[in-house]
């Protein structure tokens, strides 16, 4: 499989320095109803935020959203960082007019795995698709506290996009310590997602959103819902520049 070259850009200062670069790099910003949303969200979580990454991705846009919002690529992907953990009763799927969440449990193997450091064996993680280009990873760790992952994603041209992570904790720790911890993480994590990123944009990520067969599957029904509200933007590939989308529905607030 080729390698394709990674681009990472530290971002410094408040987790909304994010946001900023929507209307800086990109030729299409997105629709200005999914930036409110966006911004409110990342608002009410600034005071937690811990740090901030950004990576230039040649992969589409598309490659990005079926990997986050496929709930198996933990397990099956993530076999060194996430060694041990198993997905299983999914539930509580939840719809909103530009995206959804979902509730499913994740399990680590019995085995010494250094996450059991910072969680139960046994936790309920919430994913949500706050809109086409933002999704939030919620994990619940010791003493009620938990770490909150947000991934913004800035579609660039057809076959490259702009990946942001803001990590957010309200754990009591040293804030320096945790900083360097949750980087190393963040960069293994990537590390490991790039050859199924590769595999994902060597095949025909189009053909996801006219197949039926991933909506039949608890773990995929996120994406599905990503599907049924912007699948007819993504059908055929665009002839250049950045990917616009537009809810089916005019958001509702």
């Amino acid at each position: 499989m080729k390698t394709k070259s990674v681009k990472l850009q530290s971002l410094q200062g408040k987790s909304m320095s994010t946001l900023k670069h929507y209307q800086l790099d990109s030729a299409i910003p997105p629709y200005a109803a999914y930036l409110q949303q966006t911004e409110v969200r990342m608002l009410q979580l600034r005071k937690d935020h811990i740090i901030s990454q950004a990576y230039i991705l040649p992969i589409p846009y598309l490659c990005q959203i079926y990997h986050l919002l496929n709930l198996k690529h933990l397990e099956t992907v993530h076999k060194f960082s996430l060694k041990g953990l198993k997905i299983s009763n999914v539930s509580q799927i939840e719809t909103t007019p530009i995206g959804g969440s979902i509730k499913f449990q994740t399990t680590l193997d019995p085995a010494v795995n250094i996450l059991r450091v910072w969680r139960k064996p046994t936790i309920e993680v919430e994913l949500i698709l706050h809109t086409p280009y933002t999704i939030e990873l919620n994990i619940p760790i010791y003493h009620n506290r938990k770490i909150t992952i947000i991934f913004n994603m800035l579609p660039l041209a057809d076959n490259i996009h702009k990946l942001f992570i803001d990590i957010y904790s309200n754990v009591i720790f040293p804030k320096p310590i945790l900083q360097i911890i949750l980087h190393c993480a963040s960069c293994l994590t990537l590390f490991e997602d790039l050859p199924y990123l590769n595999e994902l944009a060597d095949g025909n990520p189009y053909r996801w959103v006219r197949s039926t067969r991933a909506g039949n599957l608890d773990t995929m029904q996120l994406f599905k819902r990503f599907v049924e509200l912007y699948g007819s933007s993504l059908e055929q590939p665009q002839s250049s520049g950045a990917i616009e989308l537009r809810p089916i529905l005019d958001p509702v607030y």
